[in-house]
């Protein structure tokens, strides 16, 4: 099996470890966090250090591929770029839990999570670094553009389109040929009957669209003052 890291040590992060254990084709070696002291240890792994570590990481355990397990889409954007910045020849994994349902001629990028009890019908395809997260659904002939996610019991009908960065939320339900556009967020329990454009937010029964959004704001509760937010202010500078 191949050694691996997960980069972000948070609960997210446990759930890829639990599906990359499970996959039975990677090693997980332990975590690189930027928040977390080196050392600490998570479901049994400790954190090995930082991004900033990760030329050292790689030559000590010979590593040979990654994930990046931030929940919140931009947040794990802007790590892979760093990472990228730091070591670019990095090569990022994908991760398929085995309890999952993969059809016929299914697209899977690279550093994207497949988790427990996901399914991807015929001729789906999903981009790099996304999360269908558990008991998710993109149905046949869906798209999801890369950074994008649903979250757990969010689906969809068939020849969906998911901008990239964009968010699905929990219990979600998009009808049949319909495009959301790049960095929204589509709230809770929602039901899209219709074309959603780029940078929006909206929910409801039927959604709605409630109002603009910049692609780095911060949509999950726990990450209001999060380390997606921090990164992007340590890496822009603004």
């Amino acid at each position: 099996m191949k050694n691996v890291l997960i980069f972000g040590a948070s609960g997210h992060g446990s759930v890829v470890l639990d599906t990359l254990e499970r996959s039975r084709e990677y090693s997980p070696v332990g975590f690189v966090d930027s928040f977390k002291k080196k050392g600490t240890k998570i479901n049994g792994y400790e954190v090995l250090g930082t991004e900033f570590d990760l030329p050292v990481l790689i030559e000590q355990f010979n590593i040979e591929g990654g994930i990046v397990a931030v929940g919140d889409n931009w947040g794990r954007k802007e790590f892979v770029k760093r990472i990228r910045s730091i070591y670019p020849r990095f090569r990022f994994v994908s991760a398929v839990h085995p309890s999952a349902i993969i059809g016929k001629d299914v697209s899977i990028g690279l550093g994207s999570v497949i988790l427990p009890g996901a399914i991807l019908n015929a001729n789906a395809f999903v981009g790099d670094h996304c999360i269908l997260n558990t008991k998710s659904s993109l149905d046949h002939d869906s798209k999801m553009g890369s950074y994008s996610s649903l979250a757990p019991g969010a689906f969809t009908g068939g020849n969906v389109i998911i901008g990239q960065g964009t968010a699905i939320c929990l219990g979600a339900k998009i009808i049949e040929c319909v495009t959301i556009g790049d960095y929204s967020v589509i709230g809770s329990n929602s039901l899209v009957l219709k074309d959603i454009p780029h940078n929006s937010v909206a929910y409801g029964t039927p959604t709605q669209i409630i109002r603009q959004r910049t692609p780095w704001e911060p949509y999950l509760r726990e990450k209001r003052e999060s380390n997606a937010l921090q990164l992007r202010l340590d890496y822009t500078g603004t």
